[in-house]
């Protein structure tokens, strides 16, 4: 065996450069033609192939499996969050309710949240309910919508975060210090106070200004293909990955910690304020109050109107905060991990989220008004007067006002 072996190499001609010279072809030849080969695969490497086996699983399933019908409820909630709004303005600006800056605070709030309302409409009629599932516009028109889209909405969406900041900072320096130098210093600069976010916010997302742009391909695979266009940013650039960080780490976990901070701190409030009323009351002995005082003595003790009403001001807007961290933190904490993991992370994770996002923050911008009318006397007794063409009487509304002036 072994000297057939031996055999068959003693007829083998060595392979050399005479030989391939001989046929034309040198073995610099073929070094080129792997050097060749190997940089077409890594060009044309899918980021399935890059990425492969980035977020599987059954949560990612249900999310694919809501995004078939985002568009229709997207859609419903847009169109009852901008008739909210437009009443939460109509209420808000009304003489009564004007005179405290927290309801001016809470009016531009609903405007921004409005327009980005109003705004998100036609996008997901058009890229959702009109267009087919897995169906692309690859028009120069549509990709311009979707870079305005983007850009709009994220100016509008970080105006809102500022407004909820300032909400929040203006409510605790009116409680913690209602007659310090900050809360007068608040007063006289009330107006400054609402357009700072209005000036930041273009500011603060000014690199997306330069990471995201239209682009013109081609289809290589046709010999006459028509130009296509599609937004595309560079996801190896440094400025890719500092606007990620920018957006998360600044305009979203920033303010979340804020807010987290100045919640915690009007809850306590809140607490404190119960058990003062729980002691004054004196309910764990009833039968001390009916030997030492009348009955006129005993309602004496309730607490004044206006604490009563600074605790139901304060519980409201503990609840728009609440809502703004489960709306926000989460977008921050994506953002963070596109940042942190890169291209793979952002190309397979991310996406799937996005609509959901989308859905937390459109709730958030429509439940305004649910809040308000649940929770505040002035914006009922408001509304009913607007709307339902009752009178309540001057005396209730000038109560009201009364109130909320020396209150708030």
């Amino acid at each position: 065996m072994m000297q057939d072996t031996g055999s068959h190499m003693h007829h083998r001609v060595p392979f050399n450069d005479t030989v391939l010279k001989d046929h034309h072809l040198t073995s610099t030849d073929i070094e080129k033609f792997v050097k060749l080969w190997q940089e077409f695969q890594m060009k044309n490497m899918t980021p399935q192939d890059e990425c492969q086996g980035y977020c599987q699983g059954e949560i990612y399933n249900w999310l694919r499996a809501y995004n078939s019908i985002h568009g229709y409820v997207s859609l419903m909630i847009c169109i009852f969050g901008t008739i909210a709004n437009i009443l939460n303005i109509m209420v808000l600006t009304r003489k009564e309710m004007a005179k405290t800056p927290i309801n001016n605070i809470l009016k531009w709030l609903a405007v921004a949240d409005m327009f980005v309302m109003l705004e998100y409409i036609p996008y997901t009629s058009y890229q959702y309910i009109y267009m087919k599932p897995g169906e692309k516009d690859l028009s120069y028109t549509w990709a311009v919508c979707l870079l305005v889209h983007m850009h709009f909405t994220q100016i509008l969406h970080t105006i809102s975060i500022g407004l909820t900041v300032t909400l929040a900072i203006w409510r605790y320096v009116a409680i913690r210090h209602p007659n310090g130098g900050c809360a007068n210093f608040l007063l006289a600069h009330s107006r400054e106070a609402i357009l700072l976010p209005f000036i930041l916010s273009p500011i603060l997302c000014l690199p997306t200004y330069f990471v995201f742009q239209v682009r013109e391909t081609y289809d290589v695979d046709k010999v006459n293909s028509e130009a296509m266009y599609h937004v595309y940013f560079d996801k190896d650039s440094v400025l890719y990955r500092f606007n990620f960080w920018i957006h998360s780490v600044l305009i979203k976990l920033l303010p979340c910690g804020i807010l987290i901070v100045i919640s915690a701190v009007l809850m306590h409030v809140l607490c404190e304020a119960s058990r003062r009323r729980l002691k004054l009351r004196d309910y764990n002995n009833p039968a001390k109050y009916a030997i030492q005082l009348n009955l006129n003595e005993a309602k004496s003790k309730k607490p004044p109107r206006c604490d009563r009403r600074n605790d139901r001001t304060t519980l409201l807007l503990v609840a728009v905060l609440v809502l703004f961290l489960i709306t926000e933190f989460p977008q921050g904490l994506l953002g963070l991990l596109s940042g942190v993991m890169e291209k793979c992370f952002f190309a397979h994770c991310y996406p799937p989220f996005g609509e959901l996002m989308d859905l937390l923050a459109l709730i958030n911008a429509a439940v305004g008004f649910v809040l308000y009318g649940l929770m505040s006397k002035q914006f009922r007794t408001t509304f009913r007067s607007l709307f339902m063409k009752r009178h309540f009487g001057s005396t209730e509304m000038t109560r009201l006002t009364r109130v909320t002036t020396t209150c708030v």
